[in-house]
Formats: C-alpha cells, sequence, structure tokens
C-alpha cells in the first residue's frame, strides 16, 4: 500500500529453489519466494509516479520474501486493480555486460574519467559499443548479473537517490554509492503480460550486498527507464 494513493499492483514472483544458484552472482536464499509489487497508474490514470529522486514516491514499489516454511493464502487482487495475466517464466544462464561509463568499468579503465560519460579508452570506441549492444540489445527480465540500463547506468540513479541529490557526477562519493549497489531483478515490458513501463521500459530493483546477505529486500531499492 502506498499510503495516499492505493494498493499496488503484483508484478513477479521467484522461487528462488527453482534458481540455479552456482551461476548466480548474488547471494539470494536457497528457498522462499521474492514477490515484487509495484504502483503502476492503474488507479489514477499514470498521475503519480515512483521515482527514484522522490523519497515521498519510495512506498510505492516493494520486494517482499517469503520464507519456505511461512504458511500464506493467496487473495485476490484490490478493488480497483486489474490483475496482470499469469505468464509462466523459466530461468537460463547468460552472461551480461554493462556500458563503459559504469562505476566498476570505468574504475578499471580510467580512474578519475567523468562519471556516466565517454572517456578516452578502446571500451569508449564506437565499433566497440555496437559490438556490446548487439551481444545483448533486449533488456528482458533478469536476477542480478549486471543491469541493462536503457539511459544512463542504474547504479548512478539510485546513487544519486540515496545521497539526495547533493553531490556533483564529479564527487568520489557519488562513485563510492554507486559502486555499493547490484542488480536484485529487472522487468522488462512484457506484451503476453499485459505489461507496458512507460515506453517500452523496464522496472529495476537494487539492493546493497550487505542487506542481500542479511536477507533484509525492504531495503531493496526501485527505479524505472524507458526510452
Amino acid at each position: 500500500m502506498w499510503e495516499g494513493h492505493g494498493p499496488l499492483s503484483f508484478v513477479a514472483s521467484i522461487d528462488c529453489a527453482r534458481l540455479p544458484m552456482a551461476a548466480l552472482d548474488i547471494d539470494l536464499p536457497e528457498a522462499g519466494t521474492l514477490l515484487f509489487f509495484y504502483f503502476d497508474g492503474q488507479l489514477d490514470d499514470g498521475d503519480a509516479l515512483v521515482l527514484a529522486e522522490d523519497r515521498e514516491s519510495w512506498s510505492g514499489a516493494r520486494v517482499l520474501f517469503v520464507a519456505a516454511d511461512e504458511e500464506v493464502t493467496e487473495c485476490g487482487a484490490p478493488a480497483g486493480l486489474k490483475p496482470y495475466p499469469v505468464v509462466p517464466l523459466t530461468s537460463r544462464v547468460e552472461l551480461t555486460a554493462t556500458e563503459p561509463w559504469h562505476p566498476s568499468v570505468r574504475a578499471a579503465f580510467a580512474p578519475g574519467a567523468p562519471l556516466g560519460n565517454r572517456y578516452d579508452h578502446p571500451v569508449c570506441s564506437q565499433e566497440f559499443l555496437d559490438a556490446l549492444w548487439e551481444s545483448g540489445d533486449e533488456v528482458g527480465h533478469q536476477i542480478g548479473g549486471h543491469a541493462h540500463s536503457i539511459q544512463n547506468p542504474v547504479e548512478i540513479e539510485i546513487a544519486e537517490a540515496v545521497l539526495d541529490g547533493e553531490v556533483s557526477w564529479d564527487s568520489p562519493r557519488l562513485s563510492q554509492e554507486a559502486g555499493g549497489w547490484v542488480l536484485l531483478a529487472q522487468f522488462d515490458s512484457e506484451d503476453a503480460a499485459d505489461m507496458m513501463w512507460g515506453d517500452a521500459g523496464a522496472l529495476y530493483w537494487l539492493i546493497r550486498p550487505e542487506d542481500l546477505a542479511e536477507r533484509r529486500f525492504e531495503r531493496a531499492m526501485f527505479t524505472w527507464q524507458c526510452g
């Protein structure tokens, strides 16, 4: 529930026991279910937006974890919300890559270069970028790995949000904060489920590794991007 706005829509569930844990780069529980909820605009025709930079909107996106031995009861969608069609998915292991201006790549090849921008290195060449995009041109649904950001790296968006936008992109604090988040999950727009996030966009949930290790999923941060 987003106080003052209404209930959140159920977006996706992940059965942790069915994931290829050995291939994951994040420390998910070996069993249990992750549930993702988002205020998708059904109740107000998209008037209220959930934005990382707006703290008052953070309650509009949530992650819940239900342990495998926890008793639960199935219930219907809240009044006014049309449930998304159920689309069963399976998992497969894939290699992920991120933008050269991602904080971790920038730190390896050009420490001190402007955050979020190209710098003087072959990984920023157009030839390399074209090959990178061709190898993974679809956002897709994803657990762990590098986020497929549609705009600037989502880690930078989250870092700016938690620092209240009070630091410049030149600040080491922003780089340090951006490097402290990992992708928990991303969910693409999905025709089969009648899901459209903005203009064919995607939803992203990120979390600090220490919060993930302690199963504090309520501390996950949300952002979304579209073209």
